[in-house]
C-alpha cells in the first residue's frame, strides 16, 4: 500500500521553501545561460565567418562575459540634456523585467515527492498560462517605444516607431498561429499542453505526440513571427545599426545599455523554452525534465545565431508585406483547417 502524497496547500513553510527554491534556481540558470550567450554567440559567428571570436581573457575566452560586465558597470551613467530623464531611467527595466516574470509559468519537469508532498516544477500553474505570456511579451515593446521616445533623437524616435508596428504585426500572426494547439490540447495551461504531448503519436506510434508532428506550418509560423517579436536578425528593424545608429538605444550607456543587452538575449530564452513547451513536448525526453528543456532552448538558440550569421535584414516594407499578407492569412488557414479535421 502506498503513501498518499500530499499537495503543498497543506505545509505552508514547505510550500513558501519550495517556491524560493524554485523562484531562485531558475533566475540563476537564466542569469547564466544570458551572460554566457554573448560569449557562445560571439564564438559560433565567429566560426561560421572563419574567425576566432574572444580568446583572450580567461581560457578560450570563457571570462569574457564577465570582463564585458565590469566595463558596462565602470562606464560613465550618462543621461542626454534634452531626455526625458525619468522615461529615459525607467525604460530597460520594461523591457527586462516581463521576460524574467514570464519563466513563472514555463514547466521546467515533472512533479517531485519531497517528504511526502507533492511539488511540481514549475513557479506558477496558471490555467490560462498562455495568456499571461503573450501579454507580458506585449509589454515588452512599451519599453523600446519609451526608450525611443524619451531618448529625443531622430535615431532612437525612429526605433522606437519600427518597434511598435513590428509588435502588432507579428503578434497578431504569433497569437493566431497557435490557436489550433490550443484546439487540439483544450486547454490554455502551459502544464496541460505539456502533458496532451506525452502519449505516442496516434497515426504514427513510433513519434510522440508532439505538436511540430501534427502542426507543421504554426511551429514554421511561430518561430519566425517570434524572431520578429525578440528582435533578432533577420527582423533587427529596431535596432538596425548601419542605419540607425543603434536604434531605440542609441543614447545609452553603462548599465543601462547592458540592460538592453540582458534583455534580449533573456528574450532569446523565454521565447525558446515557450516554443519548445509549445510544440516539443517541453521537458519530454530521455533525460531528466529540466534537461530535456535546457538542451531545447539551446538548440533553438543555436538556430537563431545561426540566422544571424547567415541572413541579412529585411527591408522595413518586406517586414510589414510578410506578416500582414502572408503568415496572418496562413495562420488563419491553419486554424480553419484543423478545426475542420477535428470535426470530421
Amino acid at each position: 500500500m502506498t503513501a498518499e502524497v500530499l499537495t503543498l496547500a497543506e505545509n505552508p513553510a514547505l510550500f513558501l521553501g519550495s517556491m524560493m527554491w524554485k523562484i531562485s534556481m531558475v533566475f540563476t540558470v537564466m542569469l547564466i545561460i544570458v551572460a554566457w550567450a554573448t560569449y557562445a554567440e560571439r564564438k559560433i559567428i565567429g566560426h561560421m565567418q572563419t574567425r576566432v571570436g574572444p580568446t583572450m581573457t580567461g581560457p578560450k575566452g570563457l571570462l569574457q562575459p564577465i570582463a564585458d560586465g565590469l566595463k558596462l558597470f565602470f562606464k560613465e551613467d550618462i543621461v542626454p540634456n534634452q531626455a526625458t530623464a525619468v522615461a529615459f531611467v525607467l525604460a530597460p527595466f520594461m523591457i527586462i523585467v516581463p521576460a524574467f516574470i514570464t519563466l513563472a509559468v514555463i514547466p521546467f519537469g515533472n512533479d517531485i515527492v519531497f517528504q511526502g508532498y507533492r511539488i511540481p516544477l514549475q513557479i506558477a500553474e496558471l490555467n490560462i498560462g498562455i495568456l499571461y505570456v503573450l501579454a507580458l511579451a506585449g509589454l515588452g515593446v512599451y519599453g523600446i517605444v519609451l526608450a525611443g521616445w524619451a531618448s529625443n533623437s531622430k535615431y532612437s524616435l525612429l526605433g522606437g516607431i519600427r518597434s511598435s508596428a513590428q509588435m502588432v504585426s507579428y503578434e497578431l500572426a504569433a497569437g493566431l498561429s497557435i490557436i489550433a494547439i490550443f484546439m487540439l490540447a483544450e486547454t490554455l495551461s502551459l502544464r496541460g499542453i505539456v502533458e496532451a504531448q506525452q502519449a505516442s503519436h496516434p497515426v504514427l506510434p513510433f513519434l510522440p505526440n508532439w505538436y511540430i508532428f501534427s502542426q507543421p506550418l504554426a511551429f514554421v509560423l511561430f518561430l519566425i513571427a517570434g524572431q520578429a517579436e525578440i528582435n533578432r536578425i533577420p527582423f533587427d528593424l529596431p535596432e538596425a545599426e548601419t542605419e540607425l545608429v543603434s536604434g531605440f538605444c542609441t543614447e545609452y550607456s553603462s548599465m543601462k545599455y547592458a540592460l538592453f543587452f540582458m534583455a534580449e538575449y533573456s528574450n532569446m530564452v523565454v521565447f525558446s523554452a515557450l516554443i519548445s513547451t509549445l510544440f516539443l513536448g517541453g521537458p519530454a525526453g530521455i533525460f531528466p525534465g529540466p534537461i530535456n528543456l535546457l538542451i531545447k532552448i539551446f538548440a533553438f538558440m543555436f538556430f537563431f545565431i545561426w540566422c544571424r550569421a547567415t541572413f541579412p535584414r529585411v527591408r522595413y516594407d518586406q517586414l510589414m508585406f510578410i506578416g500582414w499578407k502572408v503568415f496572418l492569412p496562413l495562420a488563419i488557414l491553419n486554424i480553419l483547417v484543423t478545426g475542420a479535421v477535428l470535426v470530421m
